[in-house]
Order: structure tokens, then C-alpha cells, then sequence
């Protein structure tokens, strides 16, 4: 059945986008153009800490107010915070979709950020920053982020750094979103049994309060990267490597054969190039993936592995023979056709989850001005040729352009 998507504009910019779906439950979102890349200064992690503050009372609501409106009937209300972007969504029964309409604009419009309450989430996010810095798999992710974009807001770890965080003032949250919380940065997406005269009546209702684009900051583009060997000691037991490069931003037209192509790679399939050729014929690793993230205007492609410190060289080396298989040898019409199969099949069933799909719709009217439906978006992975997949890999696979950061215990380069 074909997707259907409405979409409403108001008079300050905010865009409105609803898939009207049958079922007892509605799910909606507000993701906002502004994260981690876009805090000013010394405010590391101060986007992280208003996604986490907005829940300690409105003009009209406490905290508690807040987080029993919609748990208490059995839906669900939680925040994210990426580099680019901060989403708070709820879930709950039809019934009550203006109560999460109304609170989920309420938090982002008129939250007041009482000071004991902010300072309480300033020990829960320090805590997160400790138990984060225990997990080396991870930590090595934002750290090599943090080398390939130098000295740029695309480099910062989305949780800030504690001492920082600890010097926020209670201004620096309400000039942020005072900045940034404007109309075209503002996309409210939803999904249920409603009709969308009722969607644009309390669109107009609860969302005219955001003021308009005009005055938006500009981002500051990426420019200057520069290819790295480091090895920096670390107790560690096993090795942690990731390997990888600046990749394709969201807006460039070989985004998608790249998404295809990391998929076919390291993807979440057992049957990745990288799984097969290294954890299955050779046993070196546990994990080993690849990644692929686009920014608006910059992207990153990474590969992950961790194994025994005396395995990284010759892991290292086996993935180079599988990214320069990419570059050099074409996918036959079967590969092809099995991989453009494989993305697809994981899609629609990421898209089995109507949350997961209205926060995509929200995305992609905040990067492109639209929603694409599931269908169109399966017409562009069926279109790719091998020639394609050949230019993209040859592009971004080049070995002199890699960079790469280990954690191993002794090493020190």
C-alpha cells in the first residue's frame, strides 16, 4: 500500500508533516535543526544538556507533571541529541494524541530550567561521561570523529567534557534555544488514526508560539582534513581499531550508492564483505563493522574492529584487500541485485516501526524540504548500477587518504 504524507507549512516557518495510519496509537516527534556542531565557545555539551533539562518543568508544569502526562497512560516520552539535531517524541493511544501534542511543545517552547533541577541532570550526564570513558568500544568512535573533523563543532562529543559542563549557566540554555528553536529549524511529525484537518488545527494551536526563521545562525563548514596514524595507550585486554575517512554529506547525489555500498561492506548482516572475510574465515575478531554517517554538509565513513593487540596489522590488512576488491572489480548483475535486495528487505522492516518512521520523516524535511515515502526511496536503491558502486568506492576507499586511531595497551605513537 502506497505511503501517504500531508504536509502542512505555518506562518512561522514550521513544517508539519503527518502519514495518516489506521491502529490504536499515535506516535509524533519534534526534531529540531540544532546539536552538538552548533554550541558557541566553551559550551561543549550543551545541547545534550537542554535535551535532558526540558523535562524539569514548563510555565504550567513541574517535572513530575511531565513525565507522568503520557507515562501514566501507558505511552512513552523520551529526547535525543545527535550533532546536528535534538528530537523529543512520544507514543501513546489515539486518545490521547493532543496531550502528547501539547506537551511536546509545551517542553519545547516554554521550558523554564529550574536551577536545582538542571544541576541535578549536570550529575546524571557526568555520570553517563564517566561510564562512557569505561567503554573503550565506544569512546573510540567519538575520538576518532573528534581527530578527522580538528578544531571543527563537528569534532565535539555530543556528551561535552565534565568541566565544561559543570560552568553552564542557566542563560547559555535559553540563549541557545532562543537562537536556534526558530520555524524552518522546527519539524513536527506525527502518525495515526487522525485526520489531518485536526492535525492542522492543533498545529496551529500548539506551534505558532516558535518564533520565526529569521536571524538563524550559519554553520561553519568543514574544510581542512588531514590524514592520521595514533596508537595512544590504553589498558586495555583487546584492541579497539577504527579505520576511516570523510565521506559523502547528506545532500550530495552519490549519498545513496553509498549508503548501498557500506551496507554490502560491514553492515548489520552476518553476511557483510567484512563479517565473512575476516570474523568467519579467520576468526580475528568479534566485531567488525562499518559506518556511515552524512551531516548536512560533510560526512564520515568508518570501519570498527577489536581483537588481540597482536591481530590489529594483519586485520588492517585484510580489510584493505576487500576495500580494494570494491574499487577495482565490478558487482556482477547477481551481487548486485542480492545487495540492492538485502538493503531494501532491512528498510522496510526498520520501517515496520512507525515511530522509527516518523522521525525519518521529520529528518528529511528538515535536510530536503520533504518526506520521501518508502516507495520512492526503494526506487533509488533499485536504480544504481555497478559503475556507480565502482566510482563511490574508488573515491572514498582510497588507502592514502585513511586515517586510522587504535587503543592497545603499550602502544604509543
Amino acid at each position: 500500500m502506497k505511503e501517504k504524507l500531508i504536509r502542512f507549512d505555518l506562518k512561522n516557518g514550521v513544517r508539519v508533516i503527518h502519514a495518516p495510519e489506521k491502529g490504536e496509537n499515535v506516535h509524533c516527534a519534534i526534531l529540531i535543526n540544532a546539536g552538538t556542531r552548533d554550541e558557541e565557545g566553551e559550551n561543549t555539551g550543551l545541547a545534550h544538556l537542554i535535551e535532558h533539562s526540558i523535562f524539569k518543568g514548563t510555565k504550567s508544569k513541574n517535572s513530575l507533571d511531565i513525565l507522568q502526562s503520557i507515562d501514566s497512560v501507558g505511552g512513552e516520552l523520551n529526547a535525543y541529541t545527535t550533532k546536528e539535531d535534538t528530537c523529543i517524541y512520544a507514543s501513546c493511544g489515539l486518545a490521547y494524541f493532543e496531550r502528547a501534542f501539547e506537551l511536546l511543545s509545551d517542553i519545547t517552547l516554554h521550558s523554564t530550567f529550574p536551577a536545582k533541577e538542571v544541576a541535578k541532570e549536570k550529575d546524571v550526564i557526568s555520570d553517563e561521561i564517566h561510564a562512557y570513558l569505561d567503554s573503550p568500544a565506544e569512546q573510540i568512535h567519538d575520538d576518532f570523529e573528534g581527530h578527522i573533523f580538528r578544531k571543527h563543532p563537528l569534532g565535539r562529543n555530543i556528551l561535552g567534557e565534565e568541566k565544561a559542563l559543570r560552568s553552564v549557566k542557566t542563560e547559555a540554555l535559553r540563549k541557545f534555544i532562543h537562537n536556534h528553536y526558530r520555524g524552518r529549524n522546527i519539524v513536527f511529525s506525527c502518525s495515526g488514526n487522525v485526520s489531518p484537518e485536526k492535525v492542522k488545527k492543533l498545529a496551529n494551536k500548539y506551534l505558532s508560539g516558535f518564533l520565526s526563521s529569521e536571524g538563524l545562525p550559519q554553520r561553519k563548514p568543514f574544510l581542512n582534513y588531514k590524514p592520521f596514524e595514533l596508537q595512544p595507550s590504553r589498558r586495555t585486554h583487546q584492541a579497539h581499531c577504527v579505520m576511516g575517512n570523510p565521506a559523502y554529506s547528506s545532500s550530495h547525489p552519490n549519498r545513496t550508492v553509498f549508503i548501498l555500498l557500506n551496507n554490502l561492506l560491514g553492515g548489520p548482516a552476518m553476511n557483510s564483505r567484512l563479517n565473512l572475510g575476516i570474523r568467519e574465515k579467520h576468526g580475528y575478531t568479534y566485531q567488525i563493522e562499518s559506518n556511515y554517517t552524512a551531516y548536512s554538509d560533510s560526512g564520515i565513513f568508518s570501519i570498527y574492529f577489536g581483537t588481540d593487540p597482536v591481530n590489529v596489522e594483519i586485520t588492517k590488512k585484510l580489510i584493505r584487500k576487500e576495500l580494494n576488491l570494491l574499487q577495482n572489480k565490478k558487482l556482477s548483475s547477481r551481487e548486485l541485485h542480492e545487495a540492492k535486495e538485502q538493503l531494501c528487505g532491512q528498510i522496510a522492516l526498520a520501517r515496520e516501526s512507525r515511530l522509527s518512521t516518523v522521525i525519518s520523516h521529520a529528518k528529511n524535511m528538515l535536510l530536503f524540504d520533504e518526506a520521501e515515502p518508502l516507495s520512492e526511496w526503494m526506487k533509488k536503491i533499485r536504480k544504481i548500477s555497478s559503475s556507480q558502486i565502482l566510482e563511490a568506492a574508488d573515491e572514498l576507499f582510497d588507502e592514502k587518504n585513511m586515517s586510522s586511531l587504535v587503543f592497545a595497551s603499550g602502544a604509543n605513537r
